[in-house]
């Protein structure tokens, strides 16, 4: 494929290979901290790491193929001290780069937030980053505007 722009297609799980669904969870155990390394990520899947090798820039779950994009999230917070500090943290835990902040002005113990953040060093899928900052005090409700 030198000098070629490589082709990309989106396929059902099912019809792919064994060996391709066994790198794509290799690779969700090592960005999850399950495994260590390659060679404890393989074992736990029973796959040979050269087959690893030979897959893992060519295959991603659909969630992480559109990585170098921002995705704007809203957020309601309760309106008290710390709470936009934590969701901040939260989004940095994950590795989310965040471009911009807006926050409303509280009403009723509430104030609404807009955070738009890069997903290129996200370590887990932004649903997954979501359920984090659902699950953190003070956060009512956390949903994606867009990608």
């Amino acid at each position: 494929m030198a000098g070629k722009e490589p082709r990309f297609f989106l396929v059902q799980e099912d019809i792919l290979p064994e060996a391709l669904h066994k790198t794509v969870r290799a690779k969700e155990l090592l960005m999850s901290g399950e495994a260590a390394t390659v060679a404890e990520a393989v074992e736990k899947v029973q796959l040979s790491r050269s087959a690893f090798y030979k897959y893992k820039d060519k295959v991603y779950p659909f969630h992480r193929w559109n990585r170098d994009k921002t995705v704007t999230l809203e957020i309601q917070l309760e309106h008290r001290s710390g709470v936009l500090s934590a969701v901040l943290s939260g989004i940095a835990s994950v590795g989310g780069n965040i471009v911009t902040i807006n926050q409303n002005l509280p009403q009723q113990g509430v104030a609404n937030a807009t955070v738009t953040i890069e997903t290129a060093n996200l370590n887990c899928d932004v649903e997954k980053m979501l359920n984090l900052l659902r699950s953190t005090v003070g956060v009512r409700q956390a949903k994606l505007l867009g990608a």
